[in-house]
């Protein structure tokens, strides 16, 4: 028993504060078992400080298989197409036709080709609005990467700060067991009642359910962040990176505000809708207008009479029939008398005007999502600083000095206990308030469209 004490008086002070307080389930098979519960120290399969994935490491796979994405780009793709289908001429027509006489032998052959000639800026507006609707496309195709690289960052904070509080806890637990062990002990040597061992177990297995659920976290959070990178869900994920290390300087809210006015997506794309609805405009005027069509052909009749003339030189009798070539040309007009396009060209003014509102209303919205952003970061900053300084290592003083009591006989195990729930939920306090903060810094790269956000 001696040995023992002298064994855990040499711990460093954080190493028993932390271990005072675990639960025991039965004196000695409890210190049997303890050392040999499934999953726990298993945080390593989580964790890889070396060759674990950054955030930039999946952010970069989500880019490349997310299969959202990659069905975007097939359409910005097919967009492209459309383009190019709209550069395109119209097809001249050809007609081929002819003529018999009934009872007769006459006969008439007709060959005739039609150019449309798209008057009134037709093929131009055409190809605008193609060209607008390329546009949006691609600008969909970057705000889904914006959203999905502001995903994936957001859902690496959540899986890391799981997994370092999996990792705090199968810490907590093996000092646990080293307390389980001093009280056993005490109680073998009748200094202490067997009611504290048996408040040590029930202590110990708490802990234990308590950090099953947050392995059971840490694995939903790493099945999600594996769909977004378009993983496999049996593939293995290790992540590597610390909050510190995550957290940058974010830049002046002015300069962020304007520089999000000017390059996001989504405002780039309703923009881009704008001017294509002004191009719409332009085309359903264009077909209201007159067009025209450029016709050339030729035509031969052959035509007789059931009679027998005399050939001059000859006086030979010959049959009385002639041939004749015909060139054909003209101009067919589309003449817009009625319809001259009014309920499209009405319809497309409209549609621009909501495309304009829905533009005002999304830069509106981008400034409330930055101004919003840089305050949830400064708070957050502020609740992870006041938990750095004046928090944590008070927490862990009392820890201390509770626990010198206990020893000395003037405290109990429900103080240490007591004592004990307090620091534990410091540090997940203090890991929840690391993990506000870099989620808020991912809001701002989100809102702001920072080149830092999609790191390729």
């Amino acid at each position: 028993m001696e040995a023992v004490i002298r064994h855990l008086s040499k711990i460093p002070y954080w190493f028993i504060v932390i271990s005072i307080f675990s639960p025991p389930m039965a004196v000695s098979a409890q210190v049997t078992t303890a050392s040999a519960v499934p999953g726990e120290g298993t945080t390593s399969i989580y964790l890889d400080p070396v060759n674990g994935k950054t955030a930039n490491d999946l952010v970069r796979l989500a880019l490349d298989n997310n299969g959202e994405l990659v069905a975007m780009r097939k359409e910005a793709e097919a967009a492209e197409n459309l383009v190019k289908q709209a550069r395109l001429r119209a097809n001249p027509m050809l007609e081929i036709g002819g003529a018999k006489r009934i009872g007769g032998t006459d006969n008439n052959e007709t060959i005739q080709a039609a150019q449309p000639l798209e008057l009134g800026g037709r093929r131009s507006t055409r190809i605008r609005v193609a060209e607008g609707g390329l546009d949006i496309r691609k600008q969909a195709v970057a705000e889904k990467e914006r959203e999905l690289a502001a995903d994936v960052r957001s859902k690496f904070g959540e899986a890391l700060a799981s997994a370092t509080k999996l990792k705090f806890a199968d810490d907590v637990i093996g000092m646990e067991k080293l307390m389980f062990e001093l009280v056993a002990a005490r109680v073998s040597d009748g200094r202490t009642a067997p009611l504290e061992q048996n408040m040590e177990s029930v202590e110990l297995n708490r802990m234990r359910a308590e950090r099953e659920t947050a392995e059971g976290v840490v694995e939903m959070r790493l099945f999600e962040l594996r769909n977004l990178a378009g993983m496999n869900p049996e593939e293995p994920l290790r992540l590597r990176g610390d909050f510190v290390a995550l957290l940058d300087a974010a830049p002046p809210q002015d300069i962020a505000t304007g520089r999000a006015l000017q390059t996001r997506p989504d405002l780039v794309g309703a923009r881009a809708v704008e001017q294509m609805q002004t191009a719409r405009i332009e085309q359903a005027e264009a077909e209201g207008r007159i067009d025209a069509d450029v016709m050339f052909g030729y035509q031969r009749m052959d035509t007789s009479f059931p009679l027998l003339g005399i050939q001059e030189s000859s006086g030979a009798l010959l049959p009385i029939e002639e041939r004749m070539h015909f060139f054909t040309f003209g101009i067919r007009l589309n003449l817009p008398v009625s319809n001259r396009n009014q309920g499209a060209i009405e319809a497309a003014k409209l549609e621009g005007s909501a495309a304009t509102a829905r533009r005002q209303f999304g830069e509106l919205t981008v400034k409330r999502e930055i101004a919003s952003a840089y305050a949830r970061y400064d708070r957050a900053l502020q609740a992870m600083e006041i938990y750095r300084v004046g928090v944590r290592d008070q927490a862990a003083a009392n820890v201390d000095v509770v626990r010198q009591t206990y020893d000395l006989g003037s405290k109990t195990m429900l103080d240490y206990i007591g004592e004990h729930h307090h620091y534990m939920a410091t540090e997940n306090g203090f890991i929840d308030a690391e993990l506000e903060a870099y989620l808020a810094r991912v809001e701002i790269l989100r809102a702001t469209y920072a080149p830092e956000l999609i790191n390729k």
